[in-house]
C-alpha cells in the first residue's frame, strides 16, 4: 500500500508567549494573558482533568505559566510531550525551553510535520482550551472578547499564515454571547477559516444546552458559511470517570463518552434537521464506538415514539448522521474494521501532535499498519479525501 500523504484534523498548538501581547489592541494588553516562570514544587492530578499546583519560588524546579486575571495556567510535559518518552510523558512543570520547538513555532512545526507523513494539520487551543472555555470563564468580557478576536487574528495570520496552507486554521468563539459568535463565525469564515471550536456538551460549561434554541444563530452562521463546527474531548471541561477518585487512566480509557452523548444529543435534537448543511466533528474520541451509537438511537426512535419525544425527527436518527458528522481517529483497529457501519466518507486522521497520546513521530508507520486491508480509494479517503472535502481545502485530491 503506498499511504497518501496525511491530513491531520486534531493537532494542538500550545500558543508562544507573545500571542496576547503582540495581538491585542494596545488598550488591552496590560491586563491580557501572559507568561510567567515561577518556582514550583509538583503538580497533582485530582478530579475529572483538574490539577493543583504547589508554587514554591525557592524551587529549583521552575514553569512558565499563563497568568490571567486570577487564572495560573501552568504547561506540562504530558501535553507538550513531543520528543519524550513514553515513561516520560508526565505532569512534569515544564518551561519553553524545554518544549521542542515544533510545539510553538510554525517554522519548526512543518518540519516535524514532514516526520510524520503529514502534509496539512488543523490545530486546537491549548492556554484557551479546546473551545474557549478560559476567556468565557473570565470576569472581563469585554477583555475577553478582545482576547478571542486576537487570537483568531494571531491564529490566521501568524501560525498558519507563512505555510503555504499546510497549517489549517480553527477559530474559537465568545461562548457568553452567541450573536457575537456567529458574528465572529462569519468574519473568520470570510477569511478562510474552515472551523471553530464549540464545546460538546455546553450544559456542563454552565451554558445554555443545545436543545434550549439559544445556539441558533450560531448554528445558522456555522451552516450559511460553511464552517465545521469542531469539539474536542474535554471541551465540557470535564472528562468522563467512574468517581471523583478514579485514577486518571479510568477517564483516559473512558475519554469518548462526552463525545457520543453529544453525538447522541445533536441526533435527537432536531438541529440537524433544521440545519442540513451544518457539519460537525468529533476529535480524539476514536471511532469504535460510533456503531453502537447509531443502533441504539434507531431503536429508540422506532420502539418508543410514544414516548421519548422524537415526533421532531423524521427519519431514523442515523440518518443525519450520515448527513452531517466526521469521526476521526490517532489509532483505533477496532474502529476500522467497523467501516461498514461507520462510512469511509466520514473517518479522518489525527496525530495529537505534541500530546502524550500522539502517533508522533512514527505516524506513517502506524497508519500504514492500521490501514492495510483497505481499498485503495477508502485509504485515500481517509488519508486525505475526507478532510479535503470537509474543510474545503485547495489541496490535490
Amino acid at each position: 500500500m503506498n499511504l497518501p500523504k496525511l491530513i491531520s484534523v486534531d493537532d494542538h498548538v500550545v500558543e508562544p508567549p507573545h500571542v496576547w501581547e503582540r495581538w491585542l489592541p494596545a488598550r488591552y494588553r496590560d491586563r491580557g494573558p501572559k507568561v510567567e516562570r515561577r518556582g514550583i514544587r509538583h503538580i497533582d492530578y485530582v478530579g475529572t482533568a483538574s490539577y493543583v499546583e504547589h508554587f514554591d519560588e525557592d524551587s529549583p524546579t521552575k514553569v512558565d505559566c499563563w497568568v490571567y486575571e486570577d487564572l495560573v495556567y501552568t504547561h506540562k510535559r504530558m501535553v507538550a510531550a513531543a520528543g519524550y518518552s513514553k515513561e516520560e510523558m508526565t505532569l512534569t512543570p515544564i518551561t519553553y525551553d524545554e518544549m521542542r520547538s515544533g510545539c510553538y513555532d510554525p517554522k519548526a512545526r512543518l518540519d516535524d510535520m514532514d516526520i510524520s507523513w503529514v502534509e496539512a494539520s488543523m490545530c486546537f487551543p491549548t492556554f484557551p482550551r479546546f473551545c474557549g472555555q478560559t476567556f468565557y470563564e473570565g470576569k472581563d468580557k469585554e477583555l475577553g472578547m478582545a482576547c478571542v478576536k486576537a487570537y483568531n487574528d494571531w491564529m490566521v495570520e501568524e501560525w498558519c499564515g507563512d505555510s503555504g496552507g499546510r497549517i489549517i486554521p480553527l477559530g474559537i468563539i465568545p461562548l457568553w454571547d452567541v450573536d457575537a459568535a456567529a458574528e465572529e463565525v462569519r468574519r473568520n469564515a470570510a477569511r478562510g477559516v474552515p472551523a471553530v471550536c464549540f464545546s460538546e456538551l455546553p450544559y456542563h460549561l454552565g451554558l445554555p444546552t443545545i436543545h434550549s434554541g439559544y445556539w441558533e444563530p450560531f448554528f445558522q452562521a456555522c451552516a450559511e458559511t460553511g464552517t465545521v463546527i469542531a469539539m474536542h474531548i474535554g471541551s465540557s471541561s470535564k472528562m468522563p470517570a467512574a468517581s471523583p477518585d478514579a485514577p486518571p487512566s479510568v477517564s483516559a480509557t473512558l475519554a469518548f463518552g462526552n463525545a457520543m452523548t453529544s453525538l447522541v444529543d445533536f441526533l435527537m435534537s432536531g438541529i440537524l434537521v433544521r440545519h442540513p448543511d451544518l457539519e460537525l466533528m468529533y476529535a480524539e474520541s476514536q471511532i469504535g464506538w460510533i456503531p453502537y451509537a447509531l443502533q441504539r438511537v434507531d431503536q429508540v426512535w422506532e420502539d418508543n415514539q410514544a414516548w421519548a419525544q422524537t415526533k421532531h425527527i423524521p427519519e431514523p436518527p442515523s440518518t443525519y448522521y450520515y448527513q452531517s458528522v466526521y469521526g476521526c481517529f490517532i489509532n483505533d483497529a477496532h474502529g476500522l474494521g467497523s467501516l461498514d457501519v461507520i462510512g469511509a466518507d466520514h473517518v479522518t486522521v489525527e496525530t495529537d501532535y505534541p500530546h502524550s497520546d500522539s502517533t508522533w513521530p512514527d505516524t506513517k508507520e502506524i497508519m500504514t499498519k492500521l490501514l492495510h486491508g483497505l481499498s485503495d480509494d477508502e485509504v485515500y479517503r481517509i488519508a486525505r479525501g475526507n478532510a479535503i472535502k470537509l474543510l474545503r481545502l485547495p489541496l490535490d485530491r
